[in-house]
């Protein structure tokens, strides 16, 4: 929730972005990772998904996996014509414009510049959230293949700070480094190459405080922060973002609101003039899909309805996935594009639009059209 003034603008958009996993892969060990709900495949490939584990001898975790009813393992999507037609697809049925690209970790993607190519052929505009591991590499040749930014995960500027997010047996201050200094190389590579560069901060707890005070110090302010609170720290995440604003004497200058999803953003400015956005979670939830969930409560459901996920399952070919907490929610293609809760999306995403609308009518704070 936002803690921010109602009395400054808000910009309203409809959601118009498609979330593709496009490998499990990753060379990071963070605590607080989601997976985009899928068990990790290297702790997972002998076993039935009766019996998937959500943490195994890899470090890695995925922390909705244990409960969320996944019941198959991802694999590499490939710039191949079935990548297409469910990209054609989804753009046609859902009105998709943005294919943002996750994982696992995009930028170890073997495939990855014809993967963007191959989504911009699509009628996409592609972006992609990642830690920069093995961006120096990409990023070149994906900005030719048309990548607009990168969310960059962004956890430390120091070994310690870094292996205080990751897992105990890959706390290592020379591998921590190793990190942090392909991270760095990896947003110079964007700067250089006219790829949009954000820094996506997840703040933990107050402990993180001083973390990201040295996070905002260190980096070039050309990189756009945002704000993440934890999913999995619920409000004493949020009351080390509140600490962070204060103490840096920000001031709320507006919000940013999807209509149809529930991921919003407000933006404040620094008393150094500098422009940082806080991301939050609205309560939004799809009004017959959502009702009888046994996690729709304030405590269980902490992301509410962000939008949909395309994955490729090793068994099933592509899905589309409604939730990371039911996992039960994935469809194929063919028979989303045919499904009840399709049409309740798009009836959902219209209907919330008017409705926030009309709600700003007469308000103070007005909302503006993006």
């Amino acid at each position: 929730m936002s803690t921010a003034p109602d009395d400054i603008p808000t910009y309203l958009s409809t959601d118009t972005t498609l979330r593709a996993k496009i490998l499990d892969a990753c060379g990071m060990t963070c605590t607080f990772c989601h997976n985009e709900g899928t068990p990790v495949v290297v702790d997972n490939r002998k076993r039935q998904h009766v019996a998937f584990t959500a943490a195994g001898t890899s470090g890695r975790v995925s922390i909705y996996a244990s409960r969320n009813g996944a019941t198959f393992l991802p694999a590499p999507m490939r710039p191949d014509p079935s990548f297409a037609a469910a990209l054609e697809s989804l753009r046609v049925r859902m009105g998709f414009s943005e294919l943002h690209l996750t994982g696992g970790e995009p930028t170890l993607h073997p495939q990855l510049p014809a993967i963007i190519a191959r989504a911009r052929d699509e009628g996409y505009e592609v972006c992609m959230t990642s830690n920069g591991e093995n961006g120096a590499a990409q990023i070149a040749d994906c900005a030719n293949a048309g990548l607009n930014r990168i969310n960059f995960s962004i956890f430390g500027t120091t070994p310690a700070e870094l292996a205080q997010v990751q897992h105990a047996r890959f706390r290592s201050p020379e591998r921590a480094a190793r990190k942090i200094t392909a991270l760095r190389r990896s947003i110079d590579t964007c700067l250089d190459h006219g790829v949009r560069a954000n820094a996506n901060i997840v703040v933990l707890d107050r402990t993180h405080v001083e973390r990201v005070h040295r996070l905002l110090d260190t980096y070039a302010p050309e990189l756009s922060v945002r704000l993440l609170n934890s999913l999995d720290h619920g409000q004493t995440s949020l009351d080390a973002i509140s600490r962070i604003l204060s103490e840096r004497g920000a001031v709320a200058e507006a919000h940013y609101v999807t209509a149809g999803v529930s991921g919003a953003r407000t933006s404040y400015r620094l008393a150094d003039g500098r422009r940082i956005y806080v991301k939050w979670i609205r309560p939004v939830r799809l009004p017959r899909t959502c009702a009888g969930c046994r996690f729709n409560n304030d405590t269980d459901c902490q992301e509410g309805f962000y939008g949909l996920r395309l994955y490729r399952s090793q068994q099933h070919g592509y899905l589309v996935g409604v939730c990371l907490q039911r996992m039960d929610l994935c469809w194929p293609i063919e028979e989303f594009a045919n499904s009840r809760i399709a049409d309740e999306i798009l009836s959902f995403r219209m209907a919330e639009h008017v409705n926030l609308v009309k709600t700003a009518t007469g308000e103070q704070s007005a909302y503006h059209s993006n």
